[in-house]
């Protein structure tokens, strides 16, 4: 897989109707107990036995498609509308090729359906679609979970489930999927923990966030050879494990922002040498900048704002040579390098709301001496030597000021970014 673009500045979250997990489950009894009048509405497809298939593949292909096309109940862009007769291959959103096993047949190796707004659910007989490779239907109403059938797809590639409607835990479905390489589970409803196998998985992108996922992130986050990492917008908690150095070699983009996350940054991240975007604002971290931060000379886009950070912003940050923004605002930070005030020819992005003196736009007083401002020994953190990153620091604490999370859009395509 190519190396993702760079996301670029956080955008707000697209406008989106949340759903309670229940209404889903009420959605999908609702669509079993009725499945004879859908199919009744949309026209049957002919017998089976009467149509002409040029492989045992595409029999297969057109069984799964059908069988999905009953589970759609509404599609106001005909997307699907010309899912008939046995040339699955003609299909709106499908794509054959050549199979890796044998290049003379032809099969379905790939469904992009992305922003088509269909609602529906994916029925069990998509794991027919055992050639598939790419399976992309972003910006959807799809709702329900991912079936289990999903295991049989061993060489998906890519899986785009991002912006619809999705419950239940975390699909561990995609951990028995030995060729998948980019996961998208972004803007749906899915809760509760996510396996640490996912961060042992031989993948190149993971984006989980702005779902309503709860866990610690664990030791073993280090071991995972991504190259884009975005868990924003849920509810982690815990601390940033010290393993995360092992990824310096890999990881381009690394988003955490308003995931709860307590303890000090670790000096370990300054081990990402290849990092372009580290985002960990609206959290609860504490204690200083790691000095460690100034050997990160890939660093473009840099965002600790919203935080409980103290002491000095250094030289060795503002000076790193590819930085162009960098937002440390709502912080208690009481020193600021002379550099500071510019870099690289552009403004720095946001410093007010800290505690520096001479420096306009900073707290009141009293917010400066209060106990939130008092500089933090990260030696006494809950995550200092910890094994894992789910141990505590205590709860989320919103920090005075305008709290606005931000996110990154679903994307469209193979890009990553938005």
């Amino acid at each position: 897989m190519t190396s993702p673009t760079t996301i670029p500045r956080p955008m707000p979250p697209p406008s989106r109707r949340r759903f309670a997990p229940t209404f889903s489950f009420l959605v999908l009894s609702f669509l079993f107990t009725s499945h004879i009048t859908i199919v009744a509405a949309a026209g049957a497809e002919p017998d089976i036995s009467k149509l002409s298939f040029e492989n045992p593949n595409l029999r297969q292909a057109y069984i799964a498609l059908q069988a999905w096309k009953q589970s759609i109940f509404s599609d106001p862009f005909n997307f699907t509308s010309d899912w008939t007769g046995s040339d699955v291959c003609s299909y709106g959103g499908v794509f054959c090729a050549p199979a890796t096993t044998n290049p003379s047949v032809k099969v379905v190796a790939g469904i992009d359906l992305n922003h088509a707004d269909i609602a529906g659910f994916l029925p069990e007989e998509l794991g027919l679609l055992t050639d598939l490779a790419l399976f992309h239907i972003n910006s959807n109403r799809f709702c329900g979970i991912v079936p289990r059938s999903f295991k049989k797809l061993k060489l998906l590639f890519e899986l785009d489930l991002s912006n619809n409607r999705f419950v239940g835990g975390f699909p561990t479905v995609v951990l028995s999927l030995p060729s998948l390489k980019f996961l998208d589970l972004r803007f749906n409803e899915f809760e509760g923990g996510v396996p640490s196998q996912v961060f042992d998985k031989d993948l190149d992108a993971i984006f989980l966030n702005d779902n309503r996922f709860q866990f610690g992130i664990p030791e073993n986050l280090g071991n995972s050879p991504v190259s884009v990492l975005v868990l924003a917008n849920n509810n982690l908690g815990g601390c940033i494990p010290g393993s995360i150095g092992k990824m310096g070699k890999t990881l381009n983009e690394l988003i955490l922002m308003n995931d709860n996350l307590t303890g000090c940054l670790p000096p370990e991240i300054g081990l990402l040498r290849e990092l372009t975007v580290f985002d960990v604002s609206f959290n609860n971290l504490q204690g200083p900048l790691p000095a460690a931060i100034g050997s990160m000379r890939s660093l473009e886009q840099l965002n600790v704002a919203h935080n409980r950070l103290t002491g000095e912003v250094t030289a060795a940050v503002c000076q790193l040579p590819r930085l162009e923004n960098f937002t440390y605002s709502y912080n208690y930070f009481t020193k600021e390098a002379a550099q500071c005030g510019r870099f690289g020819g552009a403004t720095v992005a946001d410093g007010e709301e800290n505690c520096i003196p001479g420096k306009s736009d900073q707290r009141s007083v009293k917010e400066c001496s209060s106990d939130a401002a008092k500089p933090f020994d990260c030696s006494k953190s809950k995550c200092a030597g910890s094994s894992g990153g789910g141990g505590g620091g205590g709860g989320f604490t919103p920090n005075p000021g305008k709290r606005t999370p931000v996110t990154q859009k679903p994307p469209s395509s193979t890009q990553h970014g938005t």
